[in-house]
């Protein structure tokens, strides 16, 4: 199984469009620091079959910057492109819509995300005038998993957050969760969730057993957002556990055997600046803050 990291920015990119904050200023002044928004491509042992893991606005971009994503020999285009989500959030279901072109688009994903995309935001409605969806359902870990190009995909529930234009949808411990992908012919299992809003028991059973583990980086610490003016809310507030600090995740993840990795990191996050302090904090714990363009074998 290869992990292709495609983004690893939070809502807005790195830097985002409105923004001058020291995060995006440096981004902007240093081109190498910037960052697209998170998405996971996953290949299996069939090269030309893959999925994704969310697919933001730079979804296509994505696509076209990674060869091995690219129409093949002798295909004038990308048959099906299969899409797993983790929730519902726009930065994650957005690029559904840049994938119009493609013959036939499948998205795996659970019953509340599904219903709030296709009632919500009317992605039937819109995409089957251009090209074949097919809804799946995403299984629950534990149980029997799905199938996608030979990569058993599963969810592990984290939290009823749901995006702003479903707010009063009924709450459902699904509405975000982390994919789960084992790969059979190796036995290996990576876990990757950009969104965690508490450290619960299943997760923290999962990501032990796991090789690899994606965990979510929107913010340093719980005060940054309020600190800075761009909520009134803290990071746990806002449903995304800060890296430090009392309940922080990295006092969580350097317990685990598997390669962990920081994905989402919003533009106020010290760690969008690769001089900043906290990536030595970081690095002596044995965790690492995930890059555009990785490429992980497990």
């Amino acid at each position: 199984m290869l992990l292709l990291t495609l983004g690893t920015a939070a809502g807005g990119g790195v830097p985002q469009w409105n923004c001058a904050c020291p995060g995006c200023s440096g981004a902007r002044a240093h081109p190498d620091r910037r960052r697209s928004h998170d998405s996971l491509a996953v290949l299996g042992h069939d090269p030309s079959s893959w999925f994704l893991v969310n697919a933001g606005p730079d979804i296509t971009d994505h696509l076209e910057a990674h060869p091995a994503l690219r129409p093949g020999a002798g295909e004038e285009r990308t048959p099906v492109v299969r899409v797993l989500l983790t929730d519902a959030e726009l930065d994650h279901t957005l690029g559904l819509l840049r994938l119009r072109e493609a013959r036939h688009v499948e998205i795996h994903a659970t019953a509340p995300v599904r219903a709030a995309l296709r009632a919500r935001l009317a992605l039937d409605t819109v995409l089957t005038p251009y090209t074949t969806l097919t809804w799946h359902d995403l299984p629950p870990a534990g149980g029997r998993p799905a199938v996608v190009a030979g990569i058993e995909v599963s969810a592990v529930p984290l939290s009823t957050k749901r995006p702003r234009y479903a707010a009063d949808a009924p709450e459902d411990g699904t509405w975000v969760v982390a994919a789960r992908l084992h790969d059979p012919v190796r036995g290996t299992t990576a876990l990757y969730a950009p969104a965690l809003a508490a450290w619960t028991e299943e997760f923290a059973e999962e990501a032990a057993g796991a090789d690899c583990v994606f965990v979510d980086g929107t913010f340093w610490d719980d005060e940054e957002p309020k600190r800075l003016g761009i909520s009134s809310r803290t990071s746990t507030g806002m449903g995304h556990l800060p890296v430090d600090g009392p309940g922080g995740t990295a006092g969580l993840l350097d317990r685990l055997p598997a390669r962990c990795l920081y994905t989402h990191l919003n533009n106020t996050n010290p760690l969008v600046d690769p001089s900043a302090p906290q990536h030595g904090l970081l690095a002596r714990r044995g965790l690492e803050v995930a890059q555009d363009g990785m490429v992980i074998e497990l």
